[in-house]
């Protein structure tokens, strides 16, 4: 039995050639998702007054997963009084829009006398985000205005008028 040969036109290969260099153009300007997974440890903090706090005066730890946020962080003050924070969410990070999920809340703040607050509402929110070559900047969407700058292995989150945190990836 003959094989048969057919033969496409040139205008077909320029033709797909030319979809394929599109195609290949379009995926490689499409904003990448950045990325800030893993775990980082809290070093200081510095407050409004210019005092900087670090272990064991306070203490965090923030893991990001692919998908889950865990924070934690505890602070005593010179009286012996104690003021923590436990956040476990969801979350979901693109070039343009950090949105997290509430999974449980609990605060704690001795220092300022408040009682312990629980909050397991689930509730979903989100904030814009900017990033700059390896620069992603948000606001939290769930403490009070606390915006976040990750740059490469460091994290400085910002609550303005109050302090400044800076975190580094430990792994």
């Amino acid at each position: 039995m003959k094989m048969k040969w057919y033969y496409l036109p040139r205008q077909f290969w320029s033709l797909t050639g030319a979809v394929g260099i599109v195609l290949l153009c379009a995926i490689s300007a499409s904003p990448q998702a950045p990325s800030i997974e893993g775990t980082y440890k809290l070093i200081s903090r510095q407050m409004a007054d210019s005092t900087v706090l670090s272990p064991p005066a306070i203490m965090g730890l923030l893991t990001y997963t692919k998908t889950q946020r865990n924070f934690n962080i505890v602070r005593k003050d010179a009286t012996g009084k104690f003021s923590s924070h436990s956040i476990v969410s969801t979350y979901k990070l693109t070039a343009t829009e950090y949105s997290e999920t509430l999974l449980f809340s609990i605060a704690n703040n001795q220092i300022r006398g408040k009682d312990i607050v629980y909050d397991l509402s689930g509730e979903t929110r989100s904030a814009p985000v900017t990033v700059e070559g390896g620069r992603i900047q948000f606001k939290l969407p769930f403490e009070a205005p606390i915006e976040v700058v990750v740059d490469g292995d460091k994290i400085t989150a910002t609550s303005e008028g109050r302090w400044v945190d800076s975190w580094e990836k430990i792994q």
